[in-house]
């Protein structure tokens, strides 16, 4: 009996390999047809068409992965406080822990082996003003996106943060760290310092597929848009694009499960490396290059944590009375006098009359203003009600 149960498994999983295999055959066979198809007025719907099947291909090769690596009973759930919250994203033993504990009131384990931290720790950094919530997430592996490791759960955090930080060890294969770590969060649709598309796409029972386009599209052909939405069923609809975009961000925003978030590489453990210039040379792209440990670069990341997530400090006024400069309240960047008004209290918005600004959005000192002035960082406001 044993070895009539054990048969039908083995021949299970062997089709499964089997399978996984001709998903694998037919996007090398995708990926060969897109190489050697020219790009010119012709060939632009076929192309289009290739890079959609290509996308969805790739979606249920990793669906299949995904479904193999099982599901773990480990979750992860964290609240949210402060303005805005950065999560630690990176390998075992990069240096997280020692971070968090550096520039936070964290109290993250330290130790010189792999797998210390194994719940998020969460820590608040105070800075220009601002209440910056970070987050120290296990240490995720390879294929932690198919849920390697509790992989797919802990990096489900990364998705719901404002900030990621890439950290990585500047003296073992940085580079190498760096591509894996953005594969990972790629395969969970995340998009690090990119703008989502300006592009709105509204279906209809007929009609063909209509395109507006606010500019002159140089990555993607109207032949190409047809295909791809073709693919993806979308045979009659209004599609407004904005933004310049690219075959691979259409089919992003079709999926429609994208998040969009700033994300800086953070290269930890300097005073382990004895050619910084050669690592910048390896790692070829924007970084910030610290020691948590010896407490090297740690204000240069503070600076770029609260460039990066956008958020401004308002300095707030009352009426005939000195500007309060000591607790600015925190907005996003593009934020307008009015989202102001909201963010204090419902009543400021419904009873607005106008405002008095001082300082870099405005052209003159104690300039009036209405609801849809956008206010910018270190802007002192003064709001006058509806009596």
């Amino acid at each position: 009996m044993p070895k009539l149960q054990a048969a039908p498994n083995l021949l299970n999983l062997s089709f499964q390999y089997m399978n996984t295999m001709s998903v694998d055959d037919e996007i090398q066979k995708l990926l060969d047809e897109i190489d050697k198809t020219p790009s010119n007025k012709a060939t632009q719907g076929h192309l289009g068409k290739l890079k959609a099947k290509l996308a969805k291909l790739q979606e249920e090769k990793d669906m299949r992965k995904k479904k193999r690596s099982g599901t773990s009973t480990i979750s992860y759930a964290v609240k949210k406080t402060g303005d805005a919250t950065a999560v630690l994203v990176g390998f075992p033993s990069v240096g997280k822990s020692t971070l968090i504990n550096k520039i936070t009131n964290a109290d993250s384990k330290v130790a010189a082996y792999e797998f210390t931290t194994l719940d998020i720790i969460p820590g608040m950094l105070e800075y220009n003003g601002a209440r910056i919530q970070i987050l120290d997430i296990p240490g995720i592996i390879e294929d932690a996106s198919f849920g390697k490791g509790f992989g797919k759960k802990v990096l489900s955090v990364a998705r719901n943060a404002n900030l990621i930080l890439l950290v990585v060890d500047a003296a073992r294969k940085p580079k190498l760290q760096i591509d894996i770590l953005k594969k990972e969060l790629h395969n969970i649709g995340v998009r690090f310092n990119q703008k989502k598309p300006d592009v709105l796409i509204e279906t209809r029972p007929y009609g063909g597929i209509a395109i507006n386009c606010a500019l002159k599209l140089t990555k993607i052909s109207e032949d190409m848009i047809k295909s791809i939405m073709g693919e993806y069923g979308l045979h009659n609809a209004d599609i407004l694009i904005k933004s310049d975009i690219t075959p691979e961000e259409l089919i992003d925003i079709i999926t429609a499960n994208r998040i969009y978030i700033p994300l800086i590489i953070v290269a930890n453990k300097v005073d382990a490396v004895s050619d910084i210039s050669e690592v910048k040379k390896t790692i070829g792209e924007d970084c910030v290059f610290i020691s948590a440990d010896k407490l090297i670069g740690l204000e240069e990341l503070k600076r770029k944590m609260f460039e990066n997530l956008g958020i401004i400090r308002i300095n707030l006024k009352q009426p005939g009375k000195p500007a309060d400069m000591k607790q600015p309240l925190i907005m996003r960047k593009e934020s307008t006098v009015m989202d102001v008004c909201e963010h204090i209290h419902k009543d400021l918005a419904k009873n607005f009359l106008a405002a008095h600004i001082w300082g870099k959005s405005v052209k003159f000192a104690g300039q009036q203003v209405g609801a849809k002035h956008i206010v910018q960082d270190a802007d002192i406001v003064e709001i006058m009600m509806k009596k």
